[in-house]
């Protein structure tokens, strides 16, 4: 009877809200899904605590319950390169950097928050390996739709396509220098010089998050 709902997308199984009951589909929300745990009633199973103690869905992420605190917190305690760089260097430097960056080559406020912001869906579903992450292609759907959430509650506006280039390519830059400075491995990614002046070293947790949050502020014209 139910078969045609677990044929539907997942961008649009996200978009069912909480009812008790699905009135206009004639069947209960709470059903378990093939492709996911799909529960009204959201338990502790399809919720994580955050750092400000809000539960957060990632699969079905409410914009009220995205908080800077909890990327700029989380981000700053997330190791880059998996945790093989030879120090400490977190994905909230990398996005500060990236931003910097940004600020730099004369991108706009809008660019230069989106590279802040670049990776902030990891503080709630981590990330993978390159050559894992792109044989996930269920990973990738949620992880694309969590950041376009990110992205559409603190810039406000869709990114073009050739936005996501300038981020992409402010992104593989401060990857491509990390590498060399960490490793002395230049990757095949885009080797532009870096008009920013990075400073590569291991940095106090609580330093990162509030320098994180400052740039955000600062961005946005929001007070903190």
């Amino acid at each position: 009877m139910i078969e045609w709902f677990y044929q539907l997308p997942y961008q649009l199984i996200i978009c069912f809200p909480y009812w008790n009951n699905c009135i206009n589909f004639g069947m209960p929300v709470g059903i378990y899904m093939q492709k996911y745990k799909f529960i009204g009633e959201i338990n502790m199973a399809d919720y994580m605590k955050t750092f400000s103690k809000v539960n957060f869905s990632p699969l079905l992420p409410n914009k009220d319950n995205i908080l800077i605190d909890d990327i700029a917190h989380a981000l700053s305690l997330m190791c880059r390169a998996n945790g093989h760089f030879p120090e400490f260097y977190s994905v909230a430097q990398h996005s500060i950097f990236c931003c910097e960056e940004a600020i730099q080559r004369g991108y706009s406020n809008k660019i230069a928050l989106a590279c802040l912001l670049h990776d902030a869906s990891e503080a709630y579903i981590a990330d993978i390996t390159r050559p894992v992450k792109k044989y996930l292609n269920k990973y990738l759907e949620i992880e694309m739709s969590l950041q376009n959430e990110i992205y559409e509650k603190y810039l406000k506006a869709k990114l073009t396509y050739e936005e996501q280039k300038m981020i992409d390519s402010v992104d593989n830059t401060l990857l491509y220098h990390e590498f060399i400075h960490y490793t002395g491995i230049e990757l095949e990614v885009e080797k532009s010089d870096l008009l920013s002046k990075p400073i590569f070293k291991f940095e106090e947790f609580a330093s990162v998050e509030s320098r994180y949050k400052e740039l955000f502020y600062k961005l946005t014209n929001i007070d903190n």
